[in-house]
């Protein structure tokens, strides 16, 4: 067994407790306005996300800050989440990122020995920095970290999917199987895109993201 899968499960495990399952990333939007009312929408939003938005966005910023550490760049890294937060126009999907960043910092500071970095990172980085950063010190793979990463965020789709529309626990395994062959794929696709298309936007998921912070009732903080 390679030595760096053990810490690469606990740094993807859904039940890390950095607060994700408090955010849906705009989904609740997309069902409260029937948009997304069935397996089949979706996983359609699932796929939509997974391949037009992850990988010019937060999964790109993995890659940048892996190879930010790797270098032993603080100064880049701390570029990197300037335009990590001027990318994120809509204001609760920025809070969540810098939130949850925050608090997956606070959780593996005491345990990951790198001083360096502590000190860039404790000043407060978005999560994508901080999941590209740790996974390197940990000495997980690029490629395998990042496919990781999109297991990750494909969980947590399927998650709020089975809690919102709402779908069967079934359903939602269904849904996360057939997602599984492409993931890998997905990776070797980001590794490939031009930095100049860092962060560009879905424009209907951006949209919705920030009518989430007026809806009537909501289940979750973004």
């Amino acid at each position: 067994m390679q030595n760096w899968l053990p810490h690469l499960l606990h740094l993807t495990d859904p039940t890390l407790p950095v607060g994700a399952y408090t955010h849906s990333n705009g989904l609740e939007t997309y069902v409260q306005q029937g948009l997304v009312t069935n397996g089949v929408q979706a996983a359609a939003y699932i796929r939509n996300m997974l391949e037009h938005n992850l990988p010019y966005n937060d999964a790109l910023f993995v890659v940048l800050s892996y190879r930010a550490a790797e270098a032993n760049d603080m100064a880049q890294l701390a570029l990197l989440d300037e335009e990590c937060t001027a990318l994120k126009a809509p204001q609760e999907l920025r809070m969540a990122s810098q939130k949850l960043g925050v608090r997956l910092v606070k959780l593996l500071t005491p345990l990951v020995d790198n001083n360096d970095f502590t000190v860039v990172m404790r000043k407060g980085i978005h999560y994508c920095l901080a999941y590209g950063v740790y996974a390197f010190l940990l000495g997980i793979p690029l490629k395998e970290a990042l496919t990781a990463y999109y297991y990750n965020a494909a969980t947590g789709m399927v998650t709020n999917c089975v809690k919102l529309v709402p779908l069967g626990q079934q359903e939602g395994q269904q849904i996360l199987f057939t997602l599984l062959p492409g993931l890998s794929l997905l990776a070797d696709k980001t590794f490939t895109i031009p930095r100049q298309l860092a962060g560009r936007c879905s424009f209907a998921f951006d949209i919705r993201s920030m009518q989430h912070e007026r809806l009537y009732s909501r289940l979750y903080m973004s």
